[in-house]
């Protein structure tokens, strides 16, 4: 009820409401008994409740805005980073868990790498539960996208001759086009691409039935024969054209010896495996072999990627703390401006715990309305980013009923001192408010 009523229009009546309302707040406060006390149902409690937020749609939209924001933003933190780890889950599980890698390792006085025997990959593939084995060695030559360009300017592309055919199979990558070396390919000066470099160069295609493109290291030119695809769990091949042994060997002057050993071995036995692969590589030093899970490493990486969720978080910890004070501001706006109302309810005969479950009850709707809304917004968010990046979308449930219980406790922490402070309002004061 507000001002506009007709009921208000005659002074007389409001103070005739004023001299009623002192008599029903003397009898209020009659002992027990000397009165009957009207209880209201659970419906009429919510559609008092409701009078508010129906009567004042804008006000009431922009005081659950806040709420709305921080349920959106517990949910969108938690619910993407699992999103991540989920799409990584399945990415390493594609691409396998069991894969080893040993790289020499720049010796601190003569500031060159160890020379690695040429028989370390077949003496890798001597233990027993290794299942393959492949190995790259740094040839040192430039790349270059032709003859014309300057060898100090050249792609950034390094070359590295491999041994065995093996590679893709033994770091899980596909082809992107064309095909791998073969053993007739080490006559003659042939080559394959990593993705990065493929893009560096200007090479990501090779359209069947035209001239396969030639590309420069050192002094030789090299024919493109294929271009491998992204493998996640050797970036150093990403960036990198790939030579066959004895090829590297013929036209660039390799020494023959592996600065990289790839080994796949038996998950079960992985950590038996680790201990003794660097003192097989090189057992004059092992200290200058440094063996590395690869899949673990993209595992670090993505747990520090989800480190900063945290401060995300606490965001939009506060987040909510700004809805609740705006809830708690607009409480107390409407207990100011419903005096009357208030006055008039209990001059015909509300109780105090009444007026304050009205007032409480619109305070956590409120909230609940705006904890629904950013429910929905985080998960469609979530949904959304994970889908423009191919990841399987995952919405914790804990978290969006955490959110939504959140913004319940949010409503009744910020509609208690409004609800306190309009039961406390006396009758007469509030009907003889102009």
């Amino acid at each position: 009820m507000t001002e506009s009523d007709p009921e208000y229009a005659s002074g007389r009546d409001r103070v005739d409401r004023a001299a009623r309302a002192e008599q029903a707040d003397r009898a209020s406060r009659s002992p027990r008994g000397s009165r009957p006390t009207v209880r209201l149902k659970p419906g009429d409690v919510l559609g008092l409740g409701l009078l508010g937020p129906r009567t004042r749609k804008l006000r009431a939209v922009l005081s659950s805005l806040g709420i709305s924001i921080g349920i959106a933003t517990v949910i969108m933190v938690v619910g993407i980073p699992a999103s991540s780890q989920r799409a990584l889950t399945e990415q390493l599980s594609a691409l396998g868990t069991n894969l080893l890698t040993a790289q020499a390792t720049v010796d601190q006085q003569t500031q060159t790498l160890p020379p690695v025997p040429a028989s370390a990959p077949a003496m890798v593939a001597r233990i027993p539960p290794v299942q393959r084995v492949s190995a790259l060695g740094n040839t040192q030559a430039e790349v270059r996208r032709s003859q014309a360009i300057p060898a100090q300017e050249s792609s950034g592309v390094i070359a590295l001759a491999a041994q065995g055919y093996e590679l893709p199979a033994v770091i899980g990558a596909d082809l992107a086009a064309g095909r791998y070396l073969t053993p007739s390919d080490e006559a003659f000066p042939t080559v394959v691409l990593g993705s990065v470099a493929a893009t560096w160069l200007g090479i990501t295609t090779l359209p069947p039935g035209q001239p396969a493109p030639q590309i420069w290291i050192g002094s030789q030119a090299f024919t493109v024969v294929g271009v491998l695809a992204a493998s996640p769990l050797a970036p150093e091949v990403q960036q990198a054209v790939v030579v066959g042994w004895d090829a590297a060997r013929r036209y660039l002057a390799f020494d023959g010896h592996p600065t990289q050993i790839y080994a796949r071995v038996q998950e079960s036995q992985i950590d038996a495996v680790q201990s003794v692969l660097a003192a097989t590589v090189y057992p004059q030093n092992p200290g200058q072999i440094v063996v590395s899970q690869p899949s673990a490493a993209l595992a670090a990486k993505r747990l520090t990627e989800t480190a900063l969720s945290g401060l995300f978080l606490g965001l939009a910890g506060v987040a909510l703390l700004v809805g609740a004070v705006g809830v708690a501001n607009t409480m107390i706006v409407s207990v100011l401006e419903r005096r009357r109302e208030i006055g008039l309810r209990r001059a015909l005969g509300a109780t105090r715990r009444q007026i304050r479950g009205q007032f409480l009850t619109e305070s956590v709707l409120l909230c609940l309305l705006g904890g629904l809304a950013g429910a929905a917004v985080g998960t469609l968010g979530t949904a959304g980013y994970a889908m423009s990046r191919d990841w399987p979308a995952v919405i914790p449930v804990a978290s969006v009923l955490g959110g939504v219980g959140a913004a319940l406790v949010v409503g009744v922490l910020a509609g208690v001192h409004p609800a306190v402070r309009a039961s406390r309002l006396p009758p007469t004061e509030a009907l003889a408010t102009v």
